[in-house]
């Protein structure tokens, strides 16, 4: 019988509790939700307002993985939707504002993944974002040379840059900006990735073309199209194991010494929550926001 919880007097169906999800650990559809329960204090600042795609994974990383923009079947008629603007037409989409819609949606097994802007103001990014993606034979330890050049040249124009890793094997770049069109956003992102492959030519491409890309860190910009997502903070991904995608301080990227420094799994998050507290709370405070020049 699949069991009944019920979380802010919402009653939710937690269902094959004793699933494993990632094989190479025996990590269960239980802890999943576990990780989730006890990450919710800080990662539902980042979700909150936010339209959510779900990439999801409900037989583990090695089964059918697919996204699902569009609001699940079966969705709770108490789980807030809203309607999204599309090109090709208006589309409804849930947004995750409490903990039930995130047990909810979590019970469904998925990675989370958010626009650059709210829902009150859609195409209009509050947040820029680079997705630094290394091409073997390079690791995220290049990854972390580029972010500190990075994070300089946002510093040069008075915007403050937060590191997470991507629970793959790269780092996203994150800063918080006055309200500016989601198209201004991505010229002044790619205008910094040419930039950095101008400062940075043995290093850095800016072009997406898979053949520039062995050995090199590929600066994608171009997540900060109103159209594109990026996983969320904290979101678990669906890879061989539990990994998250995980705040770290700016001493942890200057002080990388290799690629496992870097990779953060399920039961390391409580840890450095209580240590850390959210790394990425100056996302959430409008008044550290950086204006795009």
């Amino acid at each position: 019988m699949t069991p009944i919880t019920e979380v802010e007097g919402r009653r939710l169906a937690l269902s094959n509790l004793d699933k494993v999800l990632y094989p190479a650990t025996g990590f269960t559809k239980g802890e999943l939700l576990h990780y989730y329960a006890t990450t919710a204090e800080v990662l539902l600042p980042h979700l909150r307002d936010r339209p959510v795609s779900f990439l999801r994974y409900p037989d583990g990383p090695d089964g059918q993985v697919f996204f699902a923009k569009n609001v699940p079947p079966g969705t709770p008629d108490w789980v807030t939707t809203v309607e999204v603007p599309r090109s090709e037409g208006p589309a409804r989409m849930v947004l995750v504002q409490d903990l039930a819609s995130l047990m909810w949606a979590a019970n469904l097994v998925t990675e989370f993944h958010t626009h650059q802007w709210v829902i009150d103001a859609p195409g209009d990014a509050d947040r820029i974002v680079f997705d630094l993606d290394p091409g073997p034979p390079a690791t995220v330890v290049d990854c972390c040379e580029v972010a500190l050049w990075l994070r300089e040249r946002l510093a040069a124009d008075g915007i403050e840059a937060y590191a997470k890793t991507s629970g793959s094997k790269g780092l996203h770049l994150l800063a918080a900006v006055r309200s500016a069109s989601s198209e201004r956003t991505t010229e002044y992102a790619k205008e910094l990735a040419v930039e950095a492959e101008k400062a940075m030519p043995r290093l850095v491409v800016h072009r997406m073309t898979r053949s520039l890309r062995p050995g090199k860190v590929f600066v994608d910009w171009s997540q900060n199209a109103a159209r594109k997502t990026t996983a969320t903070p904290y979101t678990l991904r669906a890879r061989a194991e539990p990994l998250v995608s995980a705040p770290v301080t700016w001493s942890e990227v200057e002080e990388s010494g290799g690629p496992a420094r870097l990779a953060f799994r399920a039961e390391d998050i409580g840890p450095r929550v209580r240590d850390h507290g959210d790394l990425l709370a100056g996302l959430l405070d409008a008044g550290r926001a950086g204006a795009l020049p």
